[in-house]
């Protein structure tokens, strides 16, 4: 929803046509961050921006707008113009000066008169969306952009926003210097120096510059996105870091445990067999398990065999003992000495071995 906002600035040339009407060459509006009343009182800084007042829409807006004797308390059009319209401005409206100008004829007597009298503030009625965005424009902080200005009225008024910065220039205005020919032409300064140039050269050197200030003022905010950006990116990058870490941490944690449950099922299903008098401290899995073969096989030797040949011999003496209910000692010793459990236990080693590979 767009919202009616008003912008001034001041009347300091003017003419009288043969008619009594009053011309003026006024600049209506220029980039800067301007007070705004919200309506509860309080007071908001608004930016209007170059590349938003120099758009082609903002400047067409200005032409052929109603002028005004103060703001009317609604939009001005063809329903109400009778009623509020004093006189109108013409199709001239550009950029001169970093200022939005347009000329304008007043009709009225009583509003010429009140000119004369020293009433010569000018304040624009416009519509446009206010967004709320920060920054800052040639040094001001502001809270909010204008965004697609559309001029709707032009006032004179007593007191106006902008003050006497941006003032109405007519053709006695210093820009104009009497040439050679006896014409006016508009003076432009390069380097210090001031060179003639015809007006439209002038136009549209202004609003090059314009163009060059709204870029300045996008560089300006690309930056300080760029800075916002970056600092979320590495945010994010520390974040996912954090996150690699706790998941490995998890990791190694529940690898622990896994190995803390198997050398206690290890040690349980051992000790039966190797005795109370057997250290397990310091032992690995593959020197305990040894040590079980060597009840069965007291020769036996686990140099240069691989660790799945342990395995699996293991396996197949645990499972005998555990069938034929052996202990570590006495007459139901594992080992038996008995040829035949020993030619026993190498067939079921060689069939554990087979099924693994």
């Amino acid at each position: 929803m767009k919202l009616q906002r008003y912008d001034t600035s001041y009347i300091k040339d003017y003419r009288e046509t043969s008619e009594g009407y009053l011309t003026v060459n006024v600049p209506i509006t220029r980039p800067g961050v301007f007070p705004y009343q919200r309506q509860d009182g309080t007071v908001q800084m608004e930016a209007k921006l170059p590349d938003e007042i120099f758009s082609d829409r903002t400047i067409r807006s200005a032409c052929a707008k109603p002028v005004t004797d103060e703001h009317p308390n609604e939009p001005v059009t063809i329903d109400n113009y009778n009623t509020y319209s004093k006189g109108l401005s013409h199709n001239d409206a550009r950029v001169e000066d970093l200022k939005l100008y347009v000329s304008l004829t007043i009709t009225d007597k009583g509003l010429i008169e009140k000119i004369y009298d020293g009433k010569r503030e000018i304040s624009i009625g416009f519509m446009s969306d206010v967004l709320a965005e920060s920054g800052t424009y040639n040094g001001q902080q502001y809270e909010y952009v204008q965004r697609n200005i559309e001029i709707n009225h032009i006032a004179i008024v007593d007191q106006g926003r902008a003050g006497p910065e941006v003032a109405i220039r007519s053709d006695s205005d210093a820009w104009q210097i009497e040439n050679k020919g006896g014409h006016t032409m508009p003076v432009y300064k390069i380097d210090g120096k001031d060179f003639e140039v015809d007006s439209v050269v002038k136009a549209h050197i202004e609003k090059l510059q314009a163009q060059v200030d709204a870029a300045a003022v996008k560089t300006a905010q690309v930056d300080a996105l760029q800075g916002r950006y970056d600092a979320l990116e590495a945010k994010l990058e520390k974040t996912e870091k954090d996150l690699a870490d706790e998941k490995a941490k998890q990791v190694s944690a529940d690898e622990l445990g896994k190995q803390v449950e198997a050398r206690v099922q290890l040690i349980a299903t051992t000790k039966p067999l190797l005795g109370d008098s057997y250290d397990f401290a310091g032992k690995s899995e593959r020197e305990i398990k040894e040590a079980v073969i060597s009840t069965t096989k007291q020769d036996f030797k686990g140099d240069g065999k691989s660790d799945d040949y342990i395995n699996a011999f293991f396996d197949a003496t645990v499972e005998q003992v555990q069938s034929t209910g052996f202990s570590s000692t006495g007459a139901n010793s594992a080992y038996t000495g008995d040829v035949g459990a020993d030619k026993d236990l190498d067939e079921m080693k060689n069939k554990r071995l087979n099924m693994r590979s």
